[in-house]
């Protein structure tokens, strides 16, 4: 298993709706002006799962890399919709892992930002006393 389309994908979906948006007004601002169906899409997109196999699609084509190593080597029976087919089961391979990708980290960041929070508390009630 290659994990690059997995890690890749799911680097973009946190850039894209989880940093950019609060990295100053430029990119929201950008986003407001966007044609109204790249605006939906947009909206629409948070999916982790949508934007991944979207996103996997994508990488497909610019580096022919595959999740599933297996997939490269398709039945030539199916011959000329082999290449669609594989890209397809692939892209929808890769989206799963982008989404259990994102629910990982949302549930380890869930604790850890408490856990931060409560030693700045108790640093911060430790200086005042």
């Amino acid at each position: 298993m290659n994990l690059t389309l997995v890690v890749v994908g799911l680097s973009l979906h946190i850039l894209i709706w989880e940093k950019l948006p609060d990295w100053g007004n430029w990119f929201n601002w950008l986003v407001e002006r966007l044609p109204k169906p790249l605006r939906y899409l947009y909206d629409s997109w948070r999916c982790p799962y949508c934007f991944g196999f979207w996103v996997a699609l994508l990488l497909h084509g610019l580096t022919g890399e595959y999740t599933l190593e297996s997939l490269r080597d398709m039945p030539a029976y199916l011959d000329v919709i082999t290449m669609p087919v594989a890209w397809l089961l692939d892209s929808l391979a890769t989206a799963l892992l982008i989404m259990l990708g994102s629910l990982t980290i949302k549930a380890l960041a869930g604790p850890a930002i408490k856990g931060h929070e409560m030693t700045q508390a108790f640093r911060n009630a430790k200086t005042k006393e």
